[in-house]
């Protein structure tokens, strides 16, 4: 939407497929650093709370995790809606209820922003990203702290954000074992959420080679490895994909070299922290301080 939107700014003639009826992502924790002033300053009348740190929960050790740019608390399904109407004012055509089987005819370029399970990824015979599963759950409490809490898990992590009249409980972890897991911890801690919801995470980075078709967000797989978020990365590659547009080549070469090395980084950082976390805990300082957005 936001690809869309800087586009028709520009002149261009952009038509905008979407399968729903309507816009906006249901399922999402709506944690977005500082940096979502910079692309959409709009966005600022949908700060629900602040987040300054994570407290990050290892069986014997808690680390806490200060963040160089600060974290907004919103609903990202309002965002989009912010988006959406800030781009057809521009005079983006969004066709709704549009569900996008194969490539479209009839376009100097296309670009695939429809998410994990991406259907044009598919058509153009590509690899699928790695998946894990998150799930969230809301509680009715007053929550208005300038911390997030996080308990590792093997291949994720389970989290409480606090979104100022409630709090949201969510684990990102393997499909075949979130469920089971978020059920557990949530017993443990006696919590009883409403409002269930659950998504996909890609995570990979899968841009074409294609000169007219590329790929954008979830569908090429644009999410953080150790925390599955999408909104900065996204809007980050989506800043390369409109420098070098309508040169999508150029865009790739662009993301691969910003990413790749993030991507390889952060993974074996995770995996460090982790391990030391569980074995090894007293080898952790206490107090770290990262990238909020690209960790190193």
């Amino acid at each position: 939407m936001y690809t869309a939107w800087k586009l028709a700014e520009r002149g261009e003639e952009v038509t905008l497929f979407e399968k729903r009826g309507g816009v906006g992502k249901e399922a999402c924790s709506g944690l977005f650093s500082e940096r979502i002033l910079g692309y959409i300053p709009q966005s600022k009348v949908l700060v629900q709370n602040r987040v300054d740190f994570c407290l990050l929960h290892f069986p014997k050790k808690t680390l806490k995790i200060n963040f160089s740019k600060k974290f907004f608390v919103m609903s990202h399904h309002a965002l989009d809606n912010l988006v959406a109407d800030l781009a057809k004012k521009a005079g983006v055509k969004i066709a709704f209820n549009n569900h996008v089987e194969s490539l479209p005819h009839n376009y100097d370029r296309i670009i695939g922003s429809d998410g994990a399970s991406s259907k044009v990824r598919k058509s153009l015979g590509l690899q699928e990203p790695s998946f894990r599963l998150g799930i969230q759950g809301f509680t009715q409490e007053q929550s208005k702290e300038n911390y997030v809490d996080a308990w590792p898990t093997k291949e994720g992590f389970l989290w409480k954000i606090p979104r100022g009249q409630e709090a949201e409980w969510g684990i990102i972890e393997k499909p075949t074992m979130a469920r089971k897991m978020f059920e557990e911890f949530l017993s443990k801690k006696s919590v009883r959420v409403s409002n269930l919801k659950s998504t996909l995470v890609p995570q990979g980075l899968i841009i074409p080679k294609n000169p007219k078709v590329t790929l954008l967000g979830d569908a090429a797989g644009m999410t953080k490895p150790w925390s599955g978020g999408g909104v900065a990365w996204n809007l980050t590659s989506a800043n390369m994909l409109l420098k070098n547009f309508p040169d999508f080549v150029k865009y790739r070469n662009q993301a691969k070299r910003f990413f790749l090395p993030k991507i390889i980084l952060s993974k074996a950082a995770t995996k460090t922290i982790y391990l030391l976390g569980t074995r090894t805990p007293w080898l952790l300082l206490r107090n770290w301080q990262i990238e909020s957005d690209f960790l190193i």
